[in-house]
């Protein structure tokens, strides 16, 4: 018996095995390893620091988000051994592959910013990308009335690239609604030269920042917090007072990929852009938060790697060189607040672009605020649970699509 293993039960490592195990021949099993025993749907820890309390929903227990068929080892890995293709687990001993998928995810870096670590303690700085973190905000959004809070993303990349412009959309509409947005200043530092890093978009949401009255601070690198005097340095010496400090620190790879020395200086793991197979590591394929890829660190983004390297495994399950391309396609809903949300739809070498979506006459409008993108956004986390998850067909193409978009000359001849 062959065996594919795939290191990691997030989005994308547990898409990977729903799909494959219904695909590989009978001749191979299909192996998860993943030490955590419930699954999270993290786009829904957005909405916790602004009132929701739905976290149990946003929970299930790992065993019931994979396939019958796919083995899942509750263990941590402890080392690779590529030499010998094994896997060294923590209780479990040895684990022979012929095909491994890295599905590791990113980890959260709050250490690599000195003073940050001290401010979380002392309860003047926060964060919303875990649990844990989402539920405290909460608890400190709901006794906040006045005063300045400072959400800085530390450096890019970073899960979900959007999810810091949307706290800030949502935040204004928080307070506004409680009574109190002339009393609180909101201000955004980023190591960005705009709000996002796409021109069109960029534009866009940098009005939009403007209209809700968000100061933006740009080119900043966050070098250190001081927690005593409730302030954000950096590294040219600027500093930004705060009341509250919302942080979305540093991203990394986990320390297995450091340990394994298969990843970059941030440990995430080079990968062939388009094949998804791991640089120099034939028969090893890397996909979602993990790589270094220069797509978004997104949900979306791992479903559409997910059918690409579908084909890729099943043609090196079979002996043959991958042919099936990812051309970074990426799509979200950011929600901007007042029951409204704008859609993105980009890929690696095409900007977001004004239109509908999934085609002429989508119920979708692609760089326009709208309460049916809203509802889409809303909607997401059913067929997340219930469609992408499970790996079942979802009628989207994981290539780019141009139908329904608003073609700038620019990009006409990808039309053709």
């Amino acid at each position: 018996m062959k065996n594919l293993v795939i290191l990691g039960a997030g989005t994308a490592g547990t898409i990977v095995a729903n799909r494959m195990v219904r695909k590989l021949p009978r001749d191979w099993s299909v192996t998860v390893v993943d030490p955590a025993p419930v699954h999270l749907y993290q786009p829904g820890l957005l909405f916790l620091p602004f009132g929701a309390r739905d976290e149990a929903a946003l929970q299930r227990p790992r065993g019931r988000t994979l396939r019958d068929g796919v083995e899942w080892v509750e263990d941590r890995v402890e080392g690779l051994d590529l030499d010998r293709r094994s896997v060294r687990l923590s209780a479990a001993g040895a684990l022979g592959y012929d095909l491994l998928v890295v599905a590791t995810g990113a980890r959260l870096r709050f250490d690599l910013t000195p003073g940050l670590d001290e401010a979380r303690s002392a309860g003047v700085a926060a964060d919303f990308y875990t649990l844990e973190g989402a539920k405290r905000l909460r608890d400190q959004l709901a006794g906040f009335e006045e005063g300045r809070i400072l959400l800085n993303v530390v450096e890019m990349p970073i899960k979900c690239p959007v999810a810091p412009l949307e706290f800030l959309f949502l935040a204004d509409d928080y307070f506004r609604r409680r009574g109190l947005r002339d009393r609180v200043e909101l201000v955004y530092a980023t190591p960005l030269d705009g709000a996002f890093t796409r021109p069109l978009a960029a534009s866009l949401l940098g009005r939009l920042l403007a209209e809700k009255g968000v100061k933006v601070e740009t080119d900043f690198g966050a070098a250190e917090v001081d927690p005593g005097r409730r302030v954000l340095r950096s590294y040219d010496e600027r500093e930004l007072s705060f009341d509250l400090l919302v942080s979305i620190p540093t991203h990394s790879g986990v320390e297995l990929i450091e340990r394994a020395g298969l990843g970059n200086e941030l440990a995430f793991v080079p990968a062939d852009k388009k094949s998804l197979e791991v640089k120099g590591h034939p028969g090893i394929f890397a996909l979602g938060d993990a790589t270094d890829l220069p797509s978004s660190k997104a949900g979306s983004v791992a479903h559409f790697q997910a059918e690409v390297l579908e084909e890729n495994l099943l043609r090196a399950a079979a002996g043959e060189s991958p042919s099936a391309t990812f051309d970074g396609h990426a799509n979200c809903f950011i929600e901007s607040g007042d029951g409204k949300a704008l859609l993105i739809d980009f890929n690696y070498e095409v900007e977001p672009m004004p239109g509908r979506f999934p085609g002429p006459v989508g119920p979708f409008s692609l760089l326009r605020e709208s309460r049916m993108n809203h509802a889409g956004k809303l909607a997401f986390r059913w067929l997340y649970w219930n469609g992408l998850l499970p790996g079942r067909p979802i009628p989207l193409s994981s290539h780019l699509s141009l139908s329904g978009k608003r073609i700038p000359a620019a990009v006409a001849h990808l039309a053709q």
